[in-house]
């Protein structure tokens, strides 16, 4: 065999470890990016479903607060259109507010037209809302007054049990879907949310010409069979895409299907690039090796090549520690040195792996740690609830009020959150654009998820007594909740006043009920603070104290029994 065709052959053995290891890379980082791509499409995707879940929790909050409000109640036509007016532009995303009659006759909206102006008794929302005495959901339609695509959120109002008519309040379509936009999806991806009925409620882009329109068949059959997941399908408008399919549950409305579509080609458009360079770099390192080769002559290749042979063969049974030892400014001094890089680079990939893995690993304990935390938690509310005599629902808001927490502290990767956005999170309902009736004052104070979710707890419970008993359940009612840090002893102290005023007369309890308890076990034995509920007639004064610089931990809460606490 020739000098020649002996060089080329030694070569070419050099280059196949480096362009099997590329072609092992190029399947590995696709696969790895393809994983990542599907995980991001599904979180966006559930994303969109649980903010429409929230959009329709809130209207429900909403319209059951003002339906019990006596300009609804009394259904007195003047001072409901008033009402009404002044009340739309407080409500986020909500266009328009109307009362209707039990014939389905509108008695007064947000627009002020006159009594009997149209009518909605064809409407299934009011239908609904009539029938089972209580909050219905309606199909996207176009308005009658207005003309925009909307979803109808309705409320029963019962005057002394029967029911008497129903509000409604009608969300924009459009308004949602600039919502989800402002939110902020990746470049070229698509959101898509439809009904059951395969109407489009919410796309992006393209919002305006997809809005109330049917998706096509074969669009649907996608969205049947993928179900929730993710697949690489064709998305609404046919072009195949990385498409993220979940539901959002829009109470009677049935499963409502949100899909996030990202494209294919530009998920991949870095990893091919990279491929298509580091082939064409392989070869033009392969015409140097060949043509240096030649030059030397037989006894200049035969060292050089058979330490590049040596390196590839490390390379081949998985050491990547192995190196050419080969450097300088001769080609093949030039071709050991980008073989050891190749190498490095391998390497130093290989152990950002290992330390995801660990890093993985480590989280996966964390979650561990966390749910069974949690899952005492809501142990403990259940066996308390139980001994107290406390109702199904009682229960059920005290667990919604722990994961809404728990949702607060996911959004922001469990690194705590600050007072004010915990307090502004459970007053979220009730507060307006009055100053006198929700005042929030203090310095700004980040807390840690301990104190979140005990804190959370606390303000739960007082702001549920307030709706129920307290400054909340009457209009003119008002809160005000001031904090500040004190320094005692080196150490800071959060000492926050509740106070209540201008509501229902108040009377001291005749004993300590289930949500006093449970503010007692937040406070004092997870917090290490002390809690102080003066029931004044004015109105509820409650003083809550608790050190800022504790050493972390993370506990379930500690209720106390009735004996100790009565």
């Amino acid at each position: 065999m020739s000098l020649a065709r002996r060089v080329l052959s030694l070569v070419a053995l050099a280059l196949l470890p480096a362009v099997a290891i590329q072609g092992y890379n190029e399947f590995a980082l696709r696969a790895a990016r393809a994983k990542a791509t599907e995980d991001d499409a599904l979180r966006i995707a559930r994303g969109v479903a649980a903010d429409l879940e929230e959009t329709a929790r809130s209207a429900r909050q909403a319209l059951g607060i003002l339906v019990g409000l006596p300009p609804i109640r009394g259904q007195d036509a003047t001072a409901c259109n008033a009402f009404l007016k002044d009340v739309v532009d407080k409500i986020p995303g909500t266009f328009f507010f109307g009362v209707a009659n039990l014939s389905g006759s509108v008695i007064c909206n947000s627009l002020g037209s006159p009594a009997g102006a149209f009518d909605v008794s064809d409407r299934r929302y009011f239908r609904d809302a009539v029938r089972i005495g209580g909050f219905a959901v309606g199909e996207p339609v176009t308005g009658r007054t207005l003309g925009r695509p909307s979803i109808q959120f309705a409320q029963a109002i019962r005057q002394n049990g029967p029911v008497v008519g129903v509000m409604f309040a009608s969300v924009d379509l459009a308004a949602l879907a600039g919502r989800q936009a402002r939110a902020g999806l990746p470049p070229d991806a698509s959101m898509t949310v439809v009904d059951r009925n395969g109407a489009v409620l919410l796309r992006l882009p393209d919002h305006e010409t997809w809005v109330g329109k049917t998706v096509p068949d074969r669009f649907r059959q996608t969205l049947l069979e993928v179900n929730v997941g993710v697949a690489t399908e064709p998305g609404l408008t046919g072009v195949p895409r990385i498409l993220a399919v979940t539901e959002a549950v829009l109470d009677d409305l049935g499963p409502t299907k949100v899909t996030v579509g990202l494209s294919a080609t530009a998920t991949y458009a870095d990893i091919d690039a990279a491929t298509r360079r580091s082939l064409i770099l392989i070869g033009l390192g392969a015409v140097l090796a060949i043509l240096s080769a030649l030059a030397s002559g037989r006894y200049l290749i035969r060292r050089p090549v058979a330490h590049l042979l040596g390196a590839a063969n490390a390379w081949r049974q998985g050491d990547l520690a192995a190196r050419s030892g080969l450097s300088g400014p001769t080609e093949f001094g030039q071709l050991g040195e980008a073989f050891d890089a190749m190498a490095a680079a391998l390497q130093a990939r290989q152990s950002q792996s290992l330390k995801m893995h660990e890093q993985q690993t480590m989280m996966l304990h964390e979650l561990n740690h966390r749910v069974r935390n949690t899952l005492a938690t809501v142990q403990s509310l259940t066996r308390q609830a139980r001994r107290s005599g406390d109702g199904g629902d009682r229960l059920e808001e005290r667990i919604v009020a722990l994961a809404r927490t728990h949702d607060m502290l996911t959004r922001n990767d469990w690194e705590g959150t600050s007072l004010l956005s915990l307090l502004q999170n459970e007053l979220a309902p009730f507060r307006d654009s009055r100053e006198q009736h929700v005042r929030l004052d203090g310095p700004p104070v980040h807390l840690s998820p301990r104190y979140v979710l005990a804190l959370g707890m606390t303000f739960h419970e007082l702001t549920v007594n307030a709706a129920k008993y307290g400054a909340l359940s009457v209009h003119a009612g008002r809160i005000e909740i001031d904090w500040r840090i004190k320094t005692e002893g080196g150490s800071r102290h959060l000492a926050l006043m509740w106070r209540e005023g201008e509501g229902p007369a108040v009377h001291k309890p005749q004993r300590v009920g289930f949500g006093m308890r449970l503010i007692i076990g937040s406070i004092e034995h997870e917090l290490a603070g002390s809690v102080k509920a003066n029931f004044e007639p004015g109105g509820l004064q409650c003083v809550i104290e608790v050190p800022l610089d504790a050493t972390e931990r993370f506990t379930s809460f500690r209720i106390e029994p009735y004996s100790k606490v009565a």
